[in-house]
């Protein structure tokens, strides 16, 4: 696959077959991605695997935890507010979810139940959890994280499998810890849901938009 043809086809699945996924498959990806670029090559990140009987724990566990109204407090603060142009990008694409799914504003307690699948991660049948060391500093491991995130989920498209990078699957940090027996002194930053797409689900299918690029581009030549 080209990689131009990767980069705009490839999109965020919000509804995962549950066909398991070779382990071999994962650790191709995981082994191309892993020369992505980071500071100084110091390679900040660590990679969680879940599958399994483990990513079903944590997949109930993480769920409940959400419909019972326990406290979120995600090891990285996740951003509330947003500046306009950010916030109406945010609202549109929550529109274009829940006009795919017939899903009415109004209609909070299906709002509540797609919002739990989030909290399912969709029903991948993988979850890669990424942490960094805790450090003083995490801005820029932080960044790194972000590159190597984007380079599976390329190299996952490459390989006919859908990805969504899942903040909800790190908002109960202790319950995660307790699954995947991640040390106190790693930061828990995001999680990427990894499977095979139901190709014809609605969600999965919505129009993406892009902010034109002279919104985001400024050009200095003086």
């Amino acid at each position: 696959m080209e990689l131009r043809d990767a980069i705009m086809q490839r999109r965020s699945i919000r509804a995962f077959k549950k066909e398991p996924v070779d382990e071999k498959i994962v650790e191709e990806i995981l082994d191309v991605a892993r020369w992505a670029p980071s500071w100084g090559n110091t390679q900040p990140w660590n990679i969680y695997v879940l599958v399994g009987d483990a990513l079903e724990r944590f997949r109930r566990r993480n769920r409940e935890a959400f419909l019972s109204g326990k406290e979120q407090i995600p090891d990285i603060e996740m951003p509330e507010d947003f500046p306009p142009d950010l916030k109406e990008r945010y609202m549109d694409l929550g529109r274009s979810v829940l006009n795919s799914l017939h899903i009415k504003r109004e209609d909070y307690e299906a709002r509540r139940k797609y919002w739990a699948d989030m909290f399912s991660f969709f029903d991948a049948p993988v979850l890669l959890i990424f942490t960094i060391k805790d450090m003083k500093v995490i801005s820029y491991p932080m960044l790194d994280v972000g590159i190597i995130i984007g380079y599976i989920c390329l190299l996952a498209h490459e390989k006919g499998l859908g990805t969504c990078v899942l903040a909800n699957s790190c908002r109960f940090p202790k319950l995660l810890r307790e699954i995947a027996h991640i040390p106190e002194d790693e930061k828990i930053v995001m999680g990427i849901g990894m499977g095979y797409p139901i190709e014809d689900s609605p969600i999965n299918n919505f129009e993406r938009n892009r902010t034109p690029l002279g919104q985001l581009v400024r050009w200095i030549r003086e």
